[in-house]
């Protein structure tokens, strides 16, 4: 019999993160008590600036379609804020927006990459990074970065993993999953290999506003306008305005990358919802210093808290992140104990026991191919945290 699916759907992985923040909520609805730390989304509501600009939108009958790449006065403001707040000049005709950053992303690989094509990507990194790049039958290259480099890829690793397929190299600061934050000597390093190599940047960015520590963000894109046209810079509204739902992300890039994301967009989706796109408008136009910082100072609050929780957890280690809201912990310790007989054997194993156990969902490090890890957002309250690091403790104190 004919195979009835594509090689490309039956290669393809199914998000991690998102399964599992899905099993979270089907054991909640089945009354079990869980404290869920996979979700990556803020917990806090989308601001009534937003909203509201949605509501004078429905009200004022914007329900059509709009432009595929968005509506003109989203775009003019998408570019101010870039060139306000990241020192990045994209005109309005230099930005598509679509549904969600990851939308963005899956657009821009498929407007730079062919079959054969190569792609460096340092881990540990976001889940669906090397998917969507395999989705293009272009291949990811991994170059590992631990600890002990603060989670920041190494200059001649990248240089190593260089080849003459290679097309771009993927840059997401402050990242998800570590929390790093690439200084601008790193920022210069991989523009320096781009330059060189002739290869695209692609930025993601949409963790910019969560930095702590005295850690500042800093756009790739901005070091020199010949950097700038090696670059494909993707952000959104999923975090920084708490609208994962609104599914509204945008990228900005050289005018022959943007006139293919949105040729591609044209097939795919058309524009994003109309609806969206005025209730992103009105969160640009309305959000000041004072919106961001409140949400850094919750967050900043909550980073503590679980980073010294979990510190104590005797086999559990991890540093302080100095960006996005995830905590990147070290479970190596818990690694060949056992529990009812059974041994932990890897980081999934210790995720599993962690949800069995104690009724706490976290995400394993392979899914951001780094085993011997697990990712723990503190986009949740503070109860949530302190509730969680105690059912935690109380179960790892049981493993013999």
């Amino acid at each position: 019999m004919r195979r009835l699916l594509s090689e490309r759907a039956r290669q393809v992985q199914p998000s991690l993160t998102l399964a599992l923040t899905a099993q979270a909520q089907e054991l909640r609805r089945q009354g079990k008590d869980i404290l869920s730390f996979t979700a990556g989304e803020p917990d806090f509501d989308t601001p009534d600036f937003a909203k509201t600009g949605a509501l004078e939108a429905i009200h004022a009958g914007y329900t059509k379609y709009t432009p595929t790449p968005g509506i003109l006065p989203l775009r003019e403001a998408i570019s101010a804020k870039f060139e306000r707040e990241n020192g990045l000049r994209y005109a309005p005709d230099q930005i598509v927006v679509s549904c969600g950053a990851k939308h963005s992303l899956f657009g821009a690989f498929m407007a730079i990459l062919d079959p054969g094509d190569e792609v460096i990507i340092p881990t540990p990194c976001w889940v669906s990074y090397p998917e969507q790049v395999r989705l293009m039958g272009a291949t990811p290259v991994f170059v590992p970065a631990d600890e002990s480099t603060d989670f920041l890829p190494d200059y001649d690793a990248l240089r190593r993993a260089l080849t003459q397929r290679t097309k771009a190299i993927v840059l997401n600061t402050p990242c998800n999953p570590t929390g790093a934050v690439y200084s601008r000597q790193h920022l210069k390093a991989i523009a320096s290999l781009a330059l060189t190599h002739d290869l695209w940047i692609v930025a993601d960015e949409i963790y910019e506003h969560l930095t702590y520590d005295g850690s500042t963000h800093e756009s790739i894109g901005a070091l020199s306008k010949e950097v700038l046209n090696r670059t494909i810079t993707v952000n959104g509204v999923s975090k920084s305005f708490a609208m994962t739902g609104w599914r509204i992300g945008y990228l900005g890039a050289p005018p022959e990358v943007v006139r293919a994301v949105s040729c591609l967009q044209d097939q795919m989706t058309s524009n994003a919802c109309t609806i969206a796109q005025h209730a992103a408008l009105a969160a640009l136009q309305n959000a000041d210093s004072q919106w961001y910082d409140s949400v850094r100072m919750t967050f900043d609050r909550r980073r503590q808290r679980m980073v010294e929780g979990l510190n104590r957890i005797e086999g559990i280690r991890c540093g302080a992140p100095r960006g996005a809201f995830y905590v990147f912990a070290n479970v190596q310790g818990l690694i060949g104990r056992r529990w009812q007989g059974r041994v932990l054997e890897s980081s999934a194993d210790v995720a599993a026991f962690l949800l069995e156990a104690a009724g706490v969902a976290t995400v394993p490090g392979e899914g951001f191919h780094a085993p011997g890890y697990l990712r723990l957002s503190y986009a949740t309250s503070e109860a949530v945290i302190q509730a969680g690091i105690e059912r935690m403790a109380e179960a790892v104190s049981q493993l013999k």
